[in-house]
């Protein structure tokens, strides 16, 4: 067994969703398998894409007490730590609020291609947020790159109408997007772990509350709250918190039982991991399984498959020690939101060619829609490793 203080598994799994995430986002659905897509709200039921999301909100939360262990490790106080927090919850929000409206630009109204905003916005993203190597050294070139990435932003958003009433046809907060989501989900469950550190009694108790949310939620009972719910929805929706949290809890318990209690982490995770599953189907006596309405019918049954998931792989990798499988994934698990936005500014910049490059999309045979898409996942994990060899990484 390795000896080694990082988790291989968690940056494994992390980057096995991404790389699921890319595949089901890229595919054409009318013409690839039902199974492999999201399911429509009032189904009862979950294809592939259904847990891709929840199954990396859950190694979101797994990676929680490792990272914050180091801080601590480091000497970084809880002010320090907080503000870290608070600053990447908050980054995440501007870039999901930023990505969930790209959709509803109006080109004639905004003055630019719905294509040429979107690629200025991420282009602008990178800017900003990119881990720039030995930046205490270029103090002045940095910041240039950041005022310029802010002189982007307000440009767009001063620039941005959609022609809808929403909003006055500015920019909305929406549903906050994907990487929106996270920042909440992040938000709540670090400030949990300041708050019981590595006691799993706690933070499994934090767990059930937001679950207890999510059922009140979809049972019409929190109607009080809605004055706040524009911007405290996915919390007080308690979805997106419980799903975060259950991966903590999972992290928690990683981080008692590794290495030397292996086994007895694997025992806990296979037994959490069925309870979850058999929760969830006991409640979809009055919650349908239902990734667009977040039921926590929903959010139990991934629960359970991410925890069975992962101690598959923990038990492969940092039990066994073959690791040599997942070389290609762990790039895309070590820089994540570089994974998931980079693809987006190629496809933008496809669009705005004209040229057909990704002609598998056109076809109407199933096993080339989805291997057209397997290759491009892989590619874009490729290229995730290629850009953090020339020093570009999106760091939060």
């Amino acid at each position: 067994m390795t000896n080694q203080k990082r988790i291989l598994s968690i940056d494994i799994m992390r980057g096995l969703t991404l790389l699921l995430m890319l595949f089901v986002n890229d595919l054409n659905m009318r013409v690839a398998p039902k199974w492999l897509g999201h399911m429509e709200a009032n189904f009862d039921g979950m294809g592939l894409a259904d847990w891709v999301f929840p199954g990396f909100l859950f190694i979101v939360g797994m990676a929680i007490p490792f990272a914050f262990s180091r801080r601590f490790t480091k000497g970084e106080s809880i002010a320090d730590i907080s503000k870290h927090i608070v600053t990447r919850s908050v980054s995440l929000l501007i870039i999901g609020v930023l990505m969930l409206n790209t959709g509803r630009v109006n080109p004639e109204l905004t003055g630019m291609s719905t294509d040429l905003w979107a690629l200025l916005m991420y282009i602008a993203v990178f800017l900003f947020w990119n881990d720039y190597p030995n930046k205490d050294k270029k103090i002045f070139t940095v910041t240039g790159f950041k005022l310029l990435a802010l002189a982007i932003f307000i440009l767009l958003v001063f620039k941005f109408r959609s022609g809808e009433p929403a909003n006055n046809g500015s920019l909305i907060t929406g549903w906050w997007g994907i990487l929106g989501l996270i920042g909440w989900g992040y938000l709540v469950s670090a400030f949990t772990y300041l708050l019981c550190r590595d006691s799993i009694l706690k933070t499994a108790v934090a767990a059930l509350f937001f679950l207890l949310l999510n059922m009140l939620s979809g049972w019409n009972l929190l109607g009080f709250l809605n004055p706040v719910k524009p911007y405290l929805g996915v919390i007080i929706g308690g979805n997106v918190p419980f799903i975060v949290l259950t991966g903590l809890t999972a992290g928690l318990i990683l981080k008692k039982y590794s290495p030397a209690g292996f086994k007895t982490a694997i025992a806990v995770f296979i037994g959490l991991g069925a309870l979850c599953i058999i929760a969830g189907f006991i409640l979809r006596n009055w919650f349908i399984i239902s990734k667009i309405k977040a039921t926590p019918s929903w959010g139990l049954i991934c629960n359970g498959i991410s925890f069975l998931v992962f101690i598959l792989i923990y038990w492969i990798t940092d039990i066994k020690n073959k690791k040599s499988w997942a070389l290609f994934i762990k790039p895309a698990g070590e820089n994540s939101l570089t994974t998931y936005l980079a693809p987006d500014i190629l496809y933008h910049l496809i669009w705005m060619s004209g040229v057909p490059i990704l002609i598998y999309k056109q076809s109407s045979e199933p096993l080339i829609v989805v291997a057209g898409s397997i290759l491009w996942a892989v590619a874009m994990a490729g290229l995730t490793a290629l850009l953090a060899r020339i020093s570009i990484r999106l760091k939060l």
